[in-house]
């Protein structure tokens, strides 16, 4: 598409009126100075306030901005190891002991937008440009599959080639996809897709439900204005700060109520980041009665002809990107939240710890990478850098080791868990035991379809350890249906039937 055409498009881009709509009285719901100004006040928090927002976290109840500015300022030691402990133990109560794998898909790195920390941005002339065609989508899905995964996220920059229509028919390419488990030839497929994209207007949104996405996932970047209009020119349609602050909201709005925040750590103050991740769900909570399915945290690492990506003033230590975690963890409670391979290994394992439910593995972030796992790909065609470049399995057999099952479930969004209807059941600690069920319906099928000797060795041990929890659950003992039905479809899994869920 020619230049003219590109500035036709850009211009189509952002609607005022789904922007307007959602203000109060013409502003929007991030305050610099108010939040600055939270976090001067709870500079020294008394410990015993500390204890009694801990407590109210246990309840699995959305805290205050002042209580998590709170939580941020904590700087004894040993208040610090019960906020730790604490929200693991949300964690569980909430999601049970579970971590969801999923895989990211990057389907094109044309980009309109010239984000300063970013290896897609329009003047990087050192990355070498790819959209996938279609069969290039079914290609790299059938290597996705071969390593287990279920759950994918479709990743796009923001470019007329890669407009909805195009998303439409990637979410089409990876459904349509069948293949063979490697270890037991069983039928495999992905079962749910998500989408990471830039802001749309609410037709196009409409049309992303219809094509059956899960989760659709719209980072802030940063919350900070200031920051944000320094690396993000005002000439481009990243630029608009409101439009991308109520991306979420007009998904929700169009029929997408599961909707995903992040923010970039590293590109201002983290505790400002927390507490803007915090904002973003308090105002979703207030307009429609849900906040976000799942909060990402991804800490910027070096990007292809970025200088900002390795020079920022604003790094994050791995020890604030622990507080970072657990304090959003208890913030919201309800939230599932997404650690990457951009972390190492290392530290990663540490923030699974901490209350984080979901991470990828496998990952190749280049433009065509799975196809071809053997091929060392020039980081000129990648966005960022990969901290944990570990195979699913690798990643499976650790997380068992640290005592966590593994999950390829999407159940919730085939059996209408989600909006509402998983908010209420994750605040209740309802959904914990759905997930729990699932999880191990899903497992089972890993490791007789994929998993390596070893990793099954520890994770058949692991699998009975949560039969006997499931089995002694009070729980499911007033559920004899439930637990009926789990039997059932775990006895048929292990006779070869795939796809069960309840």
């Amino acid at each position: 598409m020619g230049v003219s055409a590109t500035s036709i498009w850009k211009k189509g881009i952002i609607k005022q009126s789904e922007i307007d709509k959602y203000l109060v009285d013409g502003k929007d719901y991030i305050n610099d100075e108010a939040i600055f100004s939270t976090l001067d006040k709870q500079a020294n928090p008394d410990p015993k306030m500390i204890r009694d927002i801990l407590q109210k976290s246990l309840s699995i109840q959305t805290l205050l901005p002042e209580e998590t500015a709170a939580l941020l300022n904590v700087s004894d030691p040993e208040l610090w190891q019960e906020i730790n402990e604490t929200a693991l133990t949300v964690k569980k109560r909430v999601y049970d002991n579970r971590i969801v794998f999923f895989a990211p898909l990057y389907c094109a790195n044309y980009c309109v937008n010239n984000c300063a920390y970013c290896g897609f941005r329009e003047a990087n002339s050192r990355e070498v440009r790819r959209i996938l065609t279609l069969d290039e989508v079914r290609n790299e899905t059938i290597s996705v599959l071969r390593e287990g995964h279920k759950r994918l996220i479709l990743v796009f920059g923001e470019h007329p080639s890669t407009d909805v229509d195009y998303m439409v028919d990637c979410i089409k390419a990876v459904y349509s996809v069948n293949e063979t488990a490697p270890k037991s030839g069983r039928p495999t497929n992905i079962r749910r897709v998500n989408i990471n994209a830039a802001p749309m207007e609410m037709a196009k949104l409409k049309k992303l439900k219809e094509a059956g996405i899960g989760t659709y996932q719209v980072f802030q970047e940063t919350y900070h204005r200031d920051t944000f209009s320094s690396v993000h020119p005002a000439n481009t349609l990243k630029g608009n700060y409101r439009w991308r602050l109520y991306a979420l909201h007009r998904a929700i709005e169009a029929g997408l109520d599961d909707v995903a925040i992040g923010a970039l750590f590293g590109l201002y103050d983290w505790k400002f980041e927390v507490m803007g991740l915090l904002h973003h769900t308090l105002d979703l909570e207030r307009q429609f009665g849900i906040g976000p399915h799942t909060i990402s945290f991804p800490r910027m690492t070096p990007a292809s002809g970025s200088w900002l990506s390795s020079n920022s003033e604003y790094f994050v230590s791995d020890e604030n990107m622990k507080k970072a975690v657990a304090v959003l963890r208890l913030s919201v409670p309800t939230a599932g939240m997404i650690v990457t391979a951009r972390e190492k290994a290392g530290i990663k394992r540490e923030l699974l710890q901490l209350g984080c439910t979901q991470t990828d593995a496998s990952t190749r972030i280049g433009i065509g990478a799975y196809s071809d796992q053997k091929k060392e790909f020039n980081q000129e065609m990648e966005q960022f850098t990969i901290g944990d470049p570990r195979d699913l399995d690798e990643v499976i057999r650790e997380v068992g080791k640290l005592g966590y099952i593994s999950s390829f479930c999407t159940a919730g969004y085939r059996c209408g868990r989600t909006g509402e209807t998983i908010m209420g059941m994750l605040s209740h600690c309802e959904e914990s035991k759905f997930c729990k069920l699932n999880a191990v319906l899903t497992y089972r099928e890993y490791l007789n379809d994929y998993a390596s000797p070893i990793t099954k060795e520890i994770g058949e041990e692991l699998i009975q350890q949560e039969l006997a929890e499931i089995e002694n659950s009070e729980y499911f003992h007033n559920k004899p249906h439930l637990l009926n039905r789990f039997h059932r479809d775990y006895g048929e899994i292990l006779l070869g039937k795939r796809d069960l869920y309840l």
